[in-house]
């Protein structure tokens, strides 16, 4: 799996670090629980930080109903870590409520036969967990460790709100700023969104990051599975958009994770980070504009000249990062071009449809 990681800046530190420490969420009784939290995980060949990923699960304060592993590798090494994990955690947890298909192990292993990316693993996993009984789920991918206090912290929203988006660390221990809000019409992200979330400690969205992004049965069932037609980039963001058509999507302030992997950037002037990426993502990026324009049109969202101009602003700024992280034009370039071809394709299919709303009796 090669995921394009989701857009951060160094913006309002004081505010996120803040929350390591103190909850702005809503004020509660006793220890409030998400009711069959199911974590979906996906992983592609790299257990080392799977294993970092499990040890922090290890120091939850809540245990989750279900962690479902979704491999992109089929590998015994990851099925041997998810075994080994499995037991461990029913040391430290106790045993685990039965789920709708009868299986009592908290934690299970989904490899994949082809390498589905990062879109087609957390639909597969999200699908899963579904068929399991979960009634809420929360997606990450495996280059993330959880603070110990994350489950209470979402627990506390989630008694709000069907769809949460915690704040994270980067992995050197910085804040990480995530542009939670979409300009619907360009189709890209609002640079300009405020950092500071306020007094209150969030504010509302119009996207979703599968980097801790929390979301309940009912959000899948008005919506569906995420489309793992994206493969990579833009799944989540897509995902979010359409869970916030059918109910209110908050941001907050309260650290869920911190970001394990060390990733290229470029810094500008220590407020905005321009991440290294792939030929491949950068395909993806530009190819996965035509799915997204057709879920804008599918709910009045789309304007044609001006989602041209936020394609422009997006081959723009991936020109910019070959220039000054990247540096690899030549096929870069001819990626990016690639891609924009593969967007019209799928904009002009006569044959294509949205994912699914769910029946559930």
């Amino acid at each position: 799996m090669d995921r394009e990681p989701c857009s951060g800046t160094r913006k309002g530190a004081a505010r996120v670090s803040a929350a390591a420490n103190t909850s702005n969420a809503p004020a509660g009784g006793a220890q409030e629980h998400l009711d069959r939290l199911a974590i979906v995980v996906v992983t592609y060949k790299r257990q080392e930080l799977l294993s970092r990923l499990f040890d922090s699960f290890a120091t939850l304060t809540q245990a989750p109903w279900r962690i479902i592993v979704i491999d992109n590798e089929a590998s015994p090494a990851t099925e041997a870590l998810v075994h080994s994990a499995n037991k461990r955690f029913a040391e430290l947890w106790g045993a685990a409520d039965a789920d709708a298909l009868g299986g009592t192990d908290r934690m299970i292993c989904v490899p994949q036969y082809e390498n589905t990316g990062g879109a087609g693993g957390f639909s597969a996993g999200v699908q899963h967990a579904w068929k399991l009984g979960a009634q809420w789920f929360w997606v990450m991918d495996d280059d993330v460790e959880v603070m110990p206090e994350a489950i209470d912290r979402l627990a506390r929203w989630g008694a709000r709100y069907q769809v949460v988006q915690g704040s994270r660390l980067d992995y050197d221990d910085g804040p990480f700023y995530w542009q939670y809000q979409q300009l619907l019409r360009l189709g890209i992200p609002n640079p300009l969104a405020p950092a500071d979330l306020g007094p209150e400690g969030y504010k509302h969205m119009n996207s979703l990051c599968f980097e801790g992004g929390l979301f309940s049965r009912d959000v899948v069932r008005k919506i569906g599975f995420p489309d793992a037609r994206f493969f990579i980039y833009g799944d989540d963001a897509c995902y979010g958009y359409l869970a916030s058509k059918v109910t209110e999507c908050v941001v907050v302030a309260d650290l869920i994770l911190k970001r394990s992997r060390v990733v290229s950037n470029w810094d500008i002037a220590g407020k905005r980070q321009l991440n290294s990426t792939s030929d491949t993502n950068r395909f993806y990026i530009m190819r996965n504009r035509g799915f997204l324009a057709r879920y804008l049109r599918e709910h009045g969202d789309y304007h044609r000249v001006l989602y041209g101009v936020g394609t422009f602003a997006t081959f723009s700024k991936e020109l910019i990062r070959l220039a000054v992280v990247d540096r690899t034009f030549k096929t870069g370039i001819a990626q990016l071009v690639r891609g924009m071809r593969a967007a019209r394709r799928i904009y002009r299919d006569r044959d294509w449809t949205p994912m699914p709303p769910l029946d559930e009796a």
